[in-house]
């Protein structure tokens, strides 16, 4: 019998992370890509190729991107595609640092439907499943509930506060900072921080997982244009991404140019 897909999204997590570990620390071998992507390792290289075999031997059906994968447009032939980031945050990755996570997905015509992100140095197993809540360790998680834009604790990059985004003037939040987006978007949704943004164009393998786990989380996300973020697109880029408790929201949004 098949085991169900968030099942195997998790033992691949779980075997990424055995990669991920050995590699963690050490003198990795490390190269730019180029073209302002950022760098990449042995390590995202490995995992890329393991998760690669490992799920379309399960799901030889399903279509494919990656970060570390080259492009095959016939993932828009698919009903079901894997996204995938090996390792989201590699620069953390590279510098020792505990905050980057293995990030997979499963869209099915566009919309998320599993997903797992998984933080190896740090211990911790998000995933969700459509329907059925958003879970760490095995525990229900949930938002914050906040509702007042000020002071709301808030994960973003300094460069999101600049004045070229919003109508008048930033809004008065206390912002924070994690390297990886997908890890962000689990922190939202556990209720750790009120909300996330990003104003950037953002690659879909970034918050794809990020994504279910949030909605399932009862978290309200949109990018930055107010729409619902739509997954396998031919360029598989999307406009931002803010996510945050329901109100705290709309609040954000309003703040908008």
């Amino acid at each position: 019998m098949q085991a169900p897909d968030l099942t195997l999204l998790i033992e691949a997590a779980n075997a990424a992370s055995k990669i991920a570990l050995k590699y963690f620390k050490s003198d990795v071998d490390t190269w730019d890509k180029g073209d302002g992507q950022g760098p990449v390792t042995k390590a995202d290289l490995e995992i890329d190729q393991m998760l690669h075999s490992e799920l379309l031997a399960s799901r030889p059906d399903y279509g494919w991107l990656s970060e570390e994968s080259e492009d095959d447009p016939k993932r828009l032939n698919h009903e079901h595609v894997f996204i995938v980031d090996p390792i989201d945050g590699t620069r953390s990755f590279i510098n020792g640092h505990e905050n980057f996570a293995t990030a997979l997905a499963i869209a099915r015509n566009g919309i998320i439907e599993t997903a797992v992100v998984l933080c190896p140095a740090k211990n911790l197993t998000y995933w969700a499943r459509v329907g059925h809540g958003a879970f760490l360790n095995g525990e229900p998680i949930s938002h914050s509930g906040a509702k007042a834009v000020r002071s709301a604790r808030i994960l973003a990059t300094g460069a999101q506060m600049k004045s070229i985004h919003w109508k008048d003037q930033p809004p008065p939040i206390e912002r924070h900072f994690r390297s990886s987006l997908a890890y962000r978007l689990c922190l939202v949704a556990q209720g750790r921080f009120d909300g996330m943004m990003t104003l950037r164009d953002t690659w879909e393998w970034d918050v794809a997982a990020g994504d279910l786990i949030c909605r399932e989380a009862g978290v309200s996300l949109s990018d930055k244009n107010k729409s619902m973020p739509i997954y396998n697109q031919p360029k598989p880029i999307l406009s931002g991404m803010i996510a945050a408790a329901p109100d705290l929201h709309q609040g954000l949004i309003q703040y908008l140019k």
